[in-house]
This record gives structure tokens, C-alpha cells and sequence, in this order.
């Protein structure tokens, strides 16, 4: 490098370390999960983007150990519904003490609950907390979010796990960034994007309104500044870690391989048209789409029954409807629904039971039960498209994840209207496949860089100061 650039770098504030060195690693991680969780231990304020089925569970909770032997204080873990009882479990198999609690009152070492329970909990009990399925944040409205991350903000030692961490838009990141304590959410998008209005201002009344970050995106058109690309990755690179498999981390992938997915696209036929219609056409818009998806639900559903009817053994069901959830556990034999009228603990209770073979054919929202879960148990997977690539990814990996012995088959419903649906998902495939690619790469010269040596030269105090 030329004298400015080692200069710039000597001047880089990335890499701070606020943890501490691991007090305990058990030798039932795999060494890539070992080096994910001393190098988070370190951060002491991290994200690990890593893929369903690498391990995050046995990650958070010997990160989580290691904040209670240093701090000699509780941590809490928080997770989607029903994934709380996996944890714990997971933990019992370890050796690892933690304890699902509903009532907000902390047991001792770490605590495990619901994100919908945080409300419950007193911050001042916990030295840390990790977020499972982290990614979810920004699906909540705005003071649900505000308050996850208020909570967190007072912790000095915290911790992000998800397998998609922005998988619609590179902004999302921003979630991840401010409950950490990084750059808050609209500091990010001043430092690194741009929109047309060359101003966060539209950007603040929609999160004060309480707006999803797709809305937005779609209203304010945030881009890259033309230079500013590479330079937020590296900030990413600074407090997250991604992984989709451990070659990603320079290890073997060894027993890391998947089986094979099958993706079968099938097409149906509405038997009613538009108005004023001769043939089907795609749909144009969201109304027409939704126009689409409503007028086909029988035909839809009566496919995927018919599919479903095809496999012996279990079938995970993804709908988005409330009339499609309904049909479908009609005539699905031996289906059981989870749906949003539900309690909390019976939406837990029948996840739980599918997941251990008691219930052969489950019925759900993607928005209810795709993050999180384990079942491995299941090999097919059936999908209504929609333009949430996130919901698709989270819906298959529930069951095509590392652990999974058996080609997992999709069988994708659809209808002639809805092919743009199916497009802008796969577009978003590409985007993340993109984001991933280049937050390794990254990362892989981030960890290059030896931050021990940032500021080599001792300070001068000016003569008439001594």
C-alpha cells in the first residue's frame, strides 16, 4: 500500500473488540462454529449470518455461558414461538443450563422466551442477550421494534443470529446495525445511500409511522452512493460474520452438504377470468394479483391436496390466506392448522407436535411458523408464491437444512396471473445470493487485517505542554 492508504487504514474504527477472551469452548462445536463464536466472544457486540442448519443453537448458547461465567449475571435468550423449547432442549443435550420462562420473571444462567413475552422482562436482571432469527426485527411494526431494540441497547454484551439477514433489501441491515449500538438506522443510509429526495426525512416519518422497511424502500428508491458500496460491506464486515456453508470460512464442509432440492413449478387454471377477459394474462399490480390469488384458492388448494395425497409421509403446508388455510385443512387428510386465532401456546403445542411425527401434515403461515423451527423430519414442502423471497427461504429451509438426510421435494402452486409473482422471487433470489457472495469475500479481507497493529506509532506531546 502507498503511504496514504496505510494511513486511511490506521485510521479505519472497524474491528473494535468490546468483549472479552472465551472463558469455555466445549469440543462438541465443529471448528468453524469455534471460530464464529471466540470471534463474537471477542466482538462482545456481534451478528452471525449463517445458514439454517450450521448450528446456531449450540452457537448462542456458548456465547450466551460465557457472558454468565464473565459477568456472573443472567442472559436472555429471545426466539420465535416454539423455537424456545428446541433451545432448551438443545441446551440439556449440551450440558448447558437454560430455562424457558413465560412469566418474566429471569431464571438463573440463561433464560430463553418468546419475543412476543420481552415486555415481561426486566433489562436491569441480564449482563446480555441474543436475538434468534434476528432477520424477524423487521417484520414487526415500529414501537414492537423500538422496543426490542431499547431493550438491547442497554446491554453490554449482545448478540444477532439469523440465516437471512437482509434478504429483500441491503438497508435492512440497519435493524442489525442499531441494536447492536453500530450506526443507527438512518445514520447508515445517510453515510452509505442516496434516494431521489437526497433526504432521510420521508425515510423518518415512515419509521415513526410504524412502516415495514418494504414500504419504505418502494417509496424513497434508497441506492448505493457511487462510491460507497465496498466501504459498507467492510463496515458490515466490522460486527457480522456470514456463513452458508464452512468452506465460506476456509474449513470443510464435511458433513455440511445437502441433499438434493427438487423445485416443481405447477401451473392451474382459474375457472373464472377477469372481467371482460378471453385467456388469462399475468397480473398486473398487486390488486390484480390478489384479485388472482382469490378467485383461484379452490383450484390452488385442490392441487396441492391432490400433491399432499401423493406422499406418505409428512407435509409442510404454506399458505397465506386465511380461506386458504381453512380449505386446506378440510381436505387434507390428517392436516392440522396453525393459524393466527390461535393462542400462542397452542401454536407452540402443534408445532411442536409436528416436529415430532405426532401431527403428518401441517398447515401454516409462512409469517406464523417459517422461522426458527426445525423439521428436519419432513422432506415436502408445498408454496403459494408471493414477493417475499425471505418467507420462501425460511419456508423450505424449515426442512432443507444441514441434518436433513433426504432429498427435500417444493412443490410450487401457481396460477398463468401470477408469473410475475414467481419472477420478482426469484430476482430476489439472486440479490441474496449476491449480498451473501460479497459479504464472504469481505469478510475474508476483513479478517486478513490485523487490527493489533492500527496505531503503531507512540503519541508526541508537544513541548510546550510538558
Amino acid at each position: 500500500m502507498t503511504p496514504y492508504e496505510t494511513f486511511l487504514c490506521d485510521k479505519m474504527q472497524g474491528g473494535v473488540m468490546d468483549g472479552f477472551e472465551p472463558l469455555w469452548m466445549p469440543d462438541f462445536l465443529f471448528d468453524f462454529q469455534v471460530s464464529l463464536v471466540e470471534w463474537a466472544i471477542r466482538k462482545g457486540k456481534a451478528a452471525i449470518f449463517a445458514d439454517c442448519g450450521l448450528g446456531k443453537t449450540p452457537m448462542q448458547l456458548v456465547w450466551a455461558e460465557n457472558v454468565v461465567r464473565k459477568t456472573g449475571k443472567l442472559v436472555l435468550i429471545l426466539t420465535p414461538l416454539a423455537v424456545s423449547y428446541q433451545t432448551c432442549e438443545e441446551a440439556a443435550k449440551f450440558g448447558i443450563y437454560a430455562e424457558r420462562a413465560t412469566d418474566g420473571h429471569a431464571r438463573n444462567g440463561i433464560t430463553v422466551t418468546n419475543y412476543e413475552r420481552l415486555h415481561l422482562f426486566n433489562v436491569d436482571d441480564f449482563s446480555g442477550v441474543v436475538c434468534d432469527e434476528s432477520s424477524i426485527l423487521k417484520s414487526y411494526d415500529g414501537a414492537y421494534r423500538r422496543q426490542i431494540t431499547e431493550f438491547m441497547r442497554k446491554l453490554p454484551y449482545r448478540l444477532l443470529c439469523t440465516a437471512t439477514a437482509a434478504p429483500n433489501d441491503y438497508i435492512e441491515l440497519g435493524t442489525s446495525s442499531e441494536a447492536l449500538g453500530e450506526l443507527g438506522y438512518l445514520d447508515m443510509l445517510g453515510r452509505f445511500f442516496k434516494n431521489d429526495q437526497n433526504t432521510c426525512a420521508p425515510t423518518r416519518r415512515y419509521l415513526q409511522a410504524g412502516k415495514n422497511f418494504q414500504q419504505i424502500y418502494e417509496k424513497n428508491k434508497w441506492r448505493f452512493k457511487g462510491h460507497a458500496e465496498i466501504p459498507f460491506w467492510r463496515w458490515v464486515c466490522s460486527w457480522a460474520r456470514a456463513c452458508r456453508k464452512p468452506s465460506d470460512l476456509g474449513f470443510d464442509d464435511g458433513r455440511f452438504i445437502l441433499p438434493p432440492l427438487i423445485e416443481t413449478q405447477h401451473d392451474v387454471k382459474a375457472d373464472s377470468l377477469l372481467d371482460g377477459m378471453l385467456f388469462a394474462l399475468p397480473a398486473v399490480g398487486l390488486k390484480e394479483q390478489r384479485d388472482e390469488r382469490r378467485r383461484s384458492i379452490t383450484e390452488r388448494c385442490d392441487k396441492v391436496a391432490e400433491l399432499v395425497a401423493t406422499h406418505a409421509d409428512q407435509s409442510l403446508i404454506w399458505c397465506h390466506l386465511n380461506e386458504e388455510g381453512d380449505r386446506l385443512a378440510e381436505s387434507i387428510k390428517d392436516a392440522e392448522q396453525v393459524s393466527g386465532k390461535d393462542s400462542d401456546d397452542a401454536k407452540e403445542e402443534k408445532f411442536l407436535a409436528f416436529a415430532k411425527g405426532q401431527i403428518k401434515n401441517l398447515v401454516t403461515k409462512p409469517k406464523i411458523g417459517a422461522w426458527g423451527m426445525n423439521f428436519q423430519n419432513c422432506a415436502h414442502v408445498t408454496f403459494f408464491p408471493s414477493h417475499s423471497f425471505e418467507q420462501y427461504y425460511q419456508g423450505v429451509r424449515r426442512c432443507w437444512r444441514f441434518g436433513q438426510t433426504r432429498p427435500v421435494t417444493v412443490d410450487i402452486v401457481t396460477t398463468e396471473g401470477e408469473r410475475d409473482v414467481l419472477k420478482n422471487q426469484q430476482r430476489k433470489a439472486a440479490a441474496a445470493d449476491k449480498m451473501f457472495s460479497t459479504l464472504v469475500a469481505q469478510m475474508h479481507d476483513a479478517v486478513a487485517i490485523d487490527r493489533s497493529v492500527a496505531y503503531p506509532q507512540k503519541e508526541e506531546v508537544p513541548s510546550w505542554l510538558s
